[in-house]
């Protein structure tokens, strides 16, 4: 698998992981008659992030810091957009870290 469709790969994951724990948080706020609705949907979209992320043959331990990069901005993402919180200094400076740790993962895994 070549390095770009790994990244896609990633990327999608992260999408799911994190746009299913949305759902799920959705239906735990939501009408009871409602709820079973959200929790399947949420479910199902857990499970398209296993099988997307175990699915293709990779070391993914060695792809971990460049996933973890990737679930912090889709988070934050869903948080700012989706919940509308607002993001402070702390997260920001935290999510700095976690971006350069990321890279240097992938970057120096690229390299060696």
């Amino acid at each position: 698998m070549s390095k770009y469709v790994s990244v896609l790969v990633l990327l999608s994951a992260a999408i799911l992981e994190a746009g299913g724990d949305w759902i799920v948080r959705k239906g735990m706020h939501a009408l009871s008659w409602q709820r079973a609705l959200w929790f399947a949907v949420g479910a199902a979209v857990l499970f398209a992030y296993g099988w997307t992320v175990n699915r293709p043959p990779w070391n993914f331990g060695e792809l971990l810091g460049l996933y973890v990069v990737f679930f912090f901005l889709v988070a934050q993402a869903i948080s700012y957009f989706l919940l509308k919180e607002t993001l402070r200094g702390p997260v920001l400076a935290g999510g700095a870290l976690i971006v350069s740790g990321g890279l240097v993962i992938f970057l120096g895994r690229a390299a060696g």
